[in-house]
């Protein structure tokens, strides 16, 4: 198994698109093994919060990033925690 990185995935996402359709950039940070991982990710966030298709997501750029980086308090919370006990 690899080791977990840290992705910023920026985008644009197509808000209201039956009334009033309009783009709206965003900043997604996420954690994965991989991008395709991280990308699949973002889809499943943005699309269970926002109820958008893929087709209504763009994305722009995806990087890796450092933890000193990284903004997003559910990230730095998860790489705070020095284990992981499933029950």
């Amino acid at each position: 198994m690899g080791e977990v990185k840290i992705y910023r995935i920026e985008g644009m996402m197509l808000i209201s698109h039956d009334r009033n359709p309009t783009w709206q950039k965003f900043v997604k940070e996420v954690t994965a093994l991989k991008p395709e991982h991280a990308l699949e990710k973002v889809y499943s966030l943005l699309g269970s919060n926002h109820k958008l298709k893929r087709r209504h997501i763009k994305i722009l750029s995806i990087k890796e990033i450092s933890p000193e980086e990284a903004t997003d308090p559910n990230v730095l919370y998860i790489l705070g925690l020095t284990r992981y006990v499933k029950r």
